[in-house]
């Protein structure tokens, strides 16, 4: 779902779709946001042209990692807004008290179900929805002719014995996203029980999705040992995208009824000094022109309804029509015991 050259970069920004006051034409905007945030370089300058505002993008770490520090300078924050915060850490960063009271009123061009997960809060906006699913490497299973896994139940069969690398869900988001799937599969009276399988069959855990994407999977750029990797819905068109050489058909492929609905959102950082600016960056963030560049650079689905897919991401992305869900307050409630007790059983 995310793009896979991980950088920090600075870019000029840009406002467009709301009115802006010249007033702030000096202001300049600091926006945080996970590794793999990488939209086109340059999508920020009708913002720029429109208001006058710069923006300074600074990465930190996995979604995990970026709330963390977050709440730790809670107040006194490190940057004016946030992008990234998805439903499995949203209630953790809404009592950790990091955003400001503010939701774009372009949450009239989203679909309902999205914009009621900011509500009754209203201190975050929807900017992205996607799916966190085993994705596996086709030629790898073509090749031993071996049948690749159907559903969660299968990971901890023999025949997929060594195959399987995971995030830690400590530290990631889709790794707690996969964690959150196997408790909503199997229940408070089997999810432990599962775990304990999977450990048994070899499954490998890494810090985050970079890591296990991009290293340790065999089917992508790192040319890893495993074929079997908790990634995203979209990754397949993301492999088209950036194949090289170039291929029509991507080499991995997404298995549906292992996938758990994430939204993403983005908020104002309490204690910007740029509140008011911030304001006009979120709705750019919400708007027709950043949210038209989402599907091929981060490989997420925009939650504008205005915006046009392109044809490669309707074409390899996965849509799992009964993706896992859970309730961000259960969540946020019983994370830390669900983190601690997995951690017990897999990194043992």
């Amino acid at each position: 779902m995310k793009k896979y050259i991980v950088t920090l970069f600075c870019v000029a920004a840009v406002f467009s779709g709301c009115a802006g006051s010249k007033e702030q034409a000096t202001k300049k905007l600091t926006l945080l946001a996970y590794d793999s945030f990488l939209p086109t370089e340059g999508i920020f300058d009708e913002f720029t042209k429109e208001t006058g505002i710069g923006v300074e993008v600074i990465l930190g770490g996995d979604t995990g990692q970026l709330i963390s520090k977050a709440i730790l300078t809670s107040g006194n924050p490190e940057g004016d807004v946030l992008w990234g915060v998805d439903n499995t850490f949203l209630t953790r960063a809404i009592k950790g008290e990091i955003f400001a009271p503010y939701t774009s009123p372009l949450t009239k061009n989203m679909a309902a179900d999205v914009v009621e997960l900011t509500q009754p809060e209203g201190v975050v906006t929807p900017v992205d929805t996607g799916d966190v699913c085993i994705n596996y490497d086709k030629k790898w299973f073509s090749q031993r002719s071996i049948v690749p896994p159907q559903s969660l139940e299968d990971l901890a069969l023999p025949a997929y014995k060594d195959l399987l690398v995971v995030q830690n869900p400590a530290s990631s988001s889709p790794g707690l996203a996969f964690l959150l799937s196997t408790i909503a599969a199997f229940g408070e009276d089997g999810w432990q029980s599962y775990w304990k399988k999977l450990r048994t069959n070899g499954v490998k855990v890494v810090d985050g999705w970079t890591e296990a994407y991009t290293i340790e999977f065999s089917g992508s750029s790192g040319k890893g040992t495993r074929p079997l990797v908790v990634s995203y819905a979209s990754s397949p068109p993301a492999e088209v995208v950036y194949s090289d050489p170039p291929v029509s058909e991507p080499p991995t492929a997404v298995i549906v009824t292992t996938c758990f609905h994430q939204v993403e959102f983005a908020g104002i950082l309490r204690g910007s000094k740029n509140e008011k600016a911030a304001q006009l960056l979120i709705d750019y963030l919400a708007g027709t022109t950043f949210q038209s560049d989402l599907p091929l650079t981060l490989f997420v689905n925009p939650v504008n309804k205005n915006v046009v897919l392109p044809e490669v991401f309707t074409s390899f992305a996965a849509q799992p029509e009964k993706p896992y869900t859970m309730d961000p307050a259960a969540i946020e409630k019983n994370r830390a015991a669900w983190v601690d007790t997995w951690s017990s059983i897999a990194l043992r």
